[in-house]
C-alpha cells in the first residue's frame, strides 16, 4: 500500500507530501514521532526527531519525517531547510524533491517548484506523483503567463478563453480534493 499524505492545497492543488519514505525501514522512533504528530503533538514529535537526529544526523528517514511534520505544522521554512538538506545529501531520493516542490508551489514559487520536480524525475522517472505535480506547476505557470499577456494586450481575443480554461482546471481540481488523510 502506498503511503501518502496530500496537503498544501490551500492555493494550488500541487502535491503530495510523501508521508513515509519506503526506501528505509521504520524504527521505533519513527513510529513514535508519527504517533505524536497524528495525535496533535507535533512540537513533541519534532523534539523527539531532533533528539534521535543528534545521535544519527545522517538518518534519511528521520530527517524526512521531521520535514513532513514541520510542513504539516505550518513551519514551511524549516521544512524547506530539511528537504533541501536531504536533496543535497541524498540526491538519488525523489521524495524530498517532490516535497520541496510542494512547499515552493504553496508559496507561489512555481519556478523553483518546477526545478525541484524535474530533479525528482531525474532521480525516479517513474514517479507518478512528481509527474502530476509537474503538470500542475506547468499549468500554474501557463495561467500566470496568460494573465500577464492579457494585461499587456487586453485586445487579444484568444487570451481570455485560455486563461479561463487554465483557471477552471485548477478550480475543478481544488473542489475535487478531499481533506488531507493518510492512506
Amino acid at each position: 500500500m502506498r503511503k501518502l499524505h496530500r496537503l498544501l492545497f490551500i492555493t494550488l492543488p500541487v502535491g503530495a507530501l510523501v508521508w513515509a519514505c519506503p526506501a528505509f525501514a521504520t524504527g521505533e522512533e519513527t513510529n513514535e514521532i508519527t504517533r505524536l504528530h497524528r495525535e496533535g503533538n507535533s512540537a513533541q514529535a519534532v523534539q523527539l526527531a531532533d533528539k534521535a537526529l543528534a545521535l544519527r544526523p545522517k538518518d534519511a528517514q528521520l530527517r524526512f519525517l521531521k520535514g513532513v511534520v514541520l510542513a504539516e505544522s505550518q513551519r514551511s521554512m524549516e521544512a524547506i531547510e530539511v528537504f533541501q538538506g536531504l536533496t543535497e545529501d541524498f540526491p538519488e531520493l525523489a521524495e524530498p524533491y517532490n516535497n520541496l516542490a510542494t512547499l515552493y508551489a504553496a508559496r507561489g514559487d512555481y519556478d523553483r517548484a518546477r526545478v525541484a520536480l524535474e530533479e525528482a524525475l531525474r532521480s525516479n522517472p517513474g514517479y507518478a506523483i512528481a509527474h502530476e505535480n509537474l503538470g500542475d506547476v506547468h499549468g500554474m505557470l501557463a495561467s500566470r503567463a496568460y494573465a500577464r499577456a492579457l494585461t499587456l494586450d487586453p485586445g487579444n481575443r484568444r487570451l481570455p478563453a485560455k486563461l479561463a480554461l487554465a483557471r477552471e482546471l485548477f478550480a475543478a481540481k481544488r473542489s475535487a480534493s478531499a481533506p488531507a488523510t493518510p492512506q
